[in-house]
């Protein structure tokens, strides 16, 4: 054998060595949840994504004893994968699928999007930390592909928002009629979780 045969099969059998073997993507599994914000059969988990922001209020007219309290005015967040890259964000805007009413909306990195209204909520205390909002069980109500065919979302039908932190109304004594129009960015943080 030359040594030019030689060398090139030293650098074949490294280059092998140092390929990862392909193994099996992981099949993400549901996160336990409350009763009330299963997903029903048929549907599979097939993203999740962690998402650091806001929620965001503002104190505004109302019908209670003081005439005022806080109103949700949407969330407002980046969602990061497992290896801390963001891959969504997450905030409220017009659902053109259902006349522009606002809804919340995951906007993944493709520029696929998809809007969703909740179905269901809880704070049972099994489950969600002290002072944490509560998790949720969410169907899709539109979605859109990316202007350059980005699909990341579609299908998406459900989503979970579990393992809350913070996110919670402020204090009704900082919401009074001289403070009408205050607004006031809650930090949270949640997993989200996309079946399809």
């Amino acid at each position: 054998m030359t040594s030019t045969k030689t060398h090139a099969l030293i650098v074949a059998m490294s280059i092998a060595l140092t390929v990862p073997a392909q193994t099996a993507p992981i099949k993400l599994l549901p996160p336990a949840v409350p009763a009330g914000l299963e997903v029903e059969a048929g549907w599979n988990p097939f993203f999740v994504a962690h998402a650091v922001g806001t929620q965001n209020f503002i104190c505004a007219p109302a019908n209670t004893s003081t005439g005022v309290d806080w109103l949700f005015i949407g969330p407002q967040a980046t969602a990061f994968d497992s290896l801390g890259e963001q891959v969504l964000t997450h905030f409220q805007s017009k659902n053109p699928e259902r006349n522009n009413a606002f809804h919340a909306t995951w906007q993944s990195k493709d520029t696929s999007a998809v809007w969703a209204t909740r179905l269901n909520g809880s704070l049972d205390s099994a489950y969600v930390a002290p002072g944490a909002i509560e998790w949720l069980l969410l169907e899709v109500s539109g979605s859109q592909v990316g202007p350059t065919g980005g699909a990341k979302l579609a299908g998406t039908k459900y989503i979970q928002r579990v393992n809350t932190a913070g996110g919670v109304k402020p204090p009704a004594a900082e919401c009074t009629p001289q403070t009408v129009n205050t607004r006031k960015m809650v930090d949270y943080e949640a997993d989200y979780y996309f079946y399809r």
